[in-house]
């Protein structure tokens, strides 16, 4: 059954035919129409793939005073909801390119999923990694089935090697892009949370460097729901989506951070088709701090139990920021789209975190070298009921009174409000206090 509205007329105005850069090899059909048959068609051919992920409701509805459902899209095999744009894109070639075998050049989520899904349908993968790429990555991306190769010391130079390797051997070279197949197979987390969340108000998606998930969800469930407010996502730090949008056409921003805190969201690599598409259909683009970010994460930490990176907290972010008060009250579906943090990066941005979150403070304070006088502060602090978490004693560089010894102490406090509790009763005693400020 062809379903027709006007939300399809919207989708057909928005993908006219642009010609591609001639530097990407991806199918032929990469600008065909993206439709809410073509959508649905990706659901129906992914389904048995990959995870039909929970979209529940959240403990954090209650802080933010609205009623939160998180899609949890880290919970897919390779931690991402790329996946879902991969699968749908692999299994869409010929089978004579499926024998020939594809080839990636990234150490990203994209990549990590070519590498799985590729491997399980039995089509040679290869993936070339610059030899910065974290051994952590390499590893995983060989136990998913794929032949890594590491080659350069950039990205720019492993892109360069794959195409050279694709144009020799007859492999595919993919990037990821916003080719109809791979918009649809993204789409189908659309199609998934309007089935899972009834009467929906709003969704919020990540955006930044590649907007195709934001694009192709949009285009699933403005078909199915016009009212419904769909929101993108990205970081203050580079709002690519926001100037593109501006200038009617993809840009990038030379600001980019390349830091593998922001993974995926600092790549740009979406096209005109995405562009096009969230153009139309995106009711609003809005950009976080870095530190919304890392507190969105403590969030999910805490009361999810859902360890994730900046692409999969960012979305989230934009409530934590108080970005969107027009949803109070309302009914929002956050979509959590990836959880491959690095483990070193893991500790460092919890415990920042924390000390943006007003739990982990420190202060330094000089008093007597003596017994008694260090027992009292330990005193105050375990009446204050604060967590000693280190301290320090410096006597042979204090430029003050002889026989006096500089404490400096880091501690961990409930809450902002505990926090200044603590500070007001340390300063009672000790007036010279230094608060060392986050």
């Amino acid at each position: 059954m062809k379903i027709v509205s006007r939300n399809e007329e919207l989708l057909r105005d928005a993908l006219s035919c642009i010609p591609q850069s001639s530097s990407r090899t991806s199918l032929a059909s990469c600008n065909k129409l993206i439709r809410f048959e073509d959508i649905s068609a990706a659901a129906f051919k992914i389904q048995s793939g990959v995870q039909k992920t929970p979209c529940m409701y959240s403990r954090l509805s209650k802080q933010y005073g609205m009623d939160i459902y998180l899609k949890k899209e880290f919970l897919q095999y390779t931690g991402s909801v790329k996946e879902r744009g991969v699968l749908y894109l692999l299994t869409s070639l010929p089978q004579d390119q499926q024998r020939k075998g594809v080839i990636v050049a990234s150490d990203s989520n994209f990549s990590m999923a070519v590498a799985y899904h590729a491997s399980e349908l039995h089509i040679p993968v290869f993936v070339v990694m610059s030899t910065s790429t974290s051994p952590a990555r390499v590893k995983m991306c060989r136990e998913y089935g794929a032949m890594v190769i590491s080659y350069g010391t950039t990205a720019k130079d492993s892109q360069m090697h794959a195409r050279r390797l694709s144009r020799e051997n007859g492999y595919l070279y993919l990037e990821e892009e916003d080719s109809a197949v791979y918009l649809s197979g993204l789409g189908t987390v659309g199609l998934e949370v309007y089935e899972q969340v009834p009467k929906l108000d709003a969704v919020i998606f990540p955006a930044g460097g590649h907007c195709g998930l934001l694009a192709g969800s949009a285009a699933a469930l403005k078909h199915l729901n016009p009212h419904i407010s769909i929101i993108g996502v990205e970081s203050e730090s580079f709002p690519v989506l926001q100037q593109s949008l501006k200038a009617g056409h993809p840009t990038e921003d030379q600001a980019c951070n390349n830091h593998h805190f922001y993974g995926d969201v600092s790549r740009v690599c979406f096209g005109s088709n995405s562009l096009q598409l969230t153009g139309k259909l995106v009711d609003k683009v809005v950009a976080v701090r870095e530190e919304d970010i890392l507190i969105s994460m403590l969030r999910l930490l805490e009361y999810e139990r859902a360890t994730v990176d900046a692409e999969g907290a960012i979305g989230l972010a934009a409530l934590v920021a108080g970005k969107l008060p027009e949803l109070k009250g309302k009914r929002v579906a956050v979509v959590i789209c990836s959880g491959n943090l690095e483990l070193h990066l893991l500790q460092q941005c919890i415990a920042r975190a924390l000390t943006l979150d007003n739990r982990v403070c420190r202060f330094s304070l000089v008093i007597s070298d003596c017994p008694g006088d260090m027992s009292k502060l330990l005193e105050i602090l375990a009446r204050e009921e604060a967590r000693v978490l280190d301290i320090k004693q410096e006597r042979t560089f204090v430029t003050s009174e002889l026989f006096t010894v500089e404490v400096i102490c880091t501690v961990e406090t409930r809450d902002k409000i505990h926090t200044a509790q603590l500070r007001n009763a340390l300063l009672e005693r000790y007036p010279t206090i230094a608060w060392t400020e986050r």
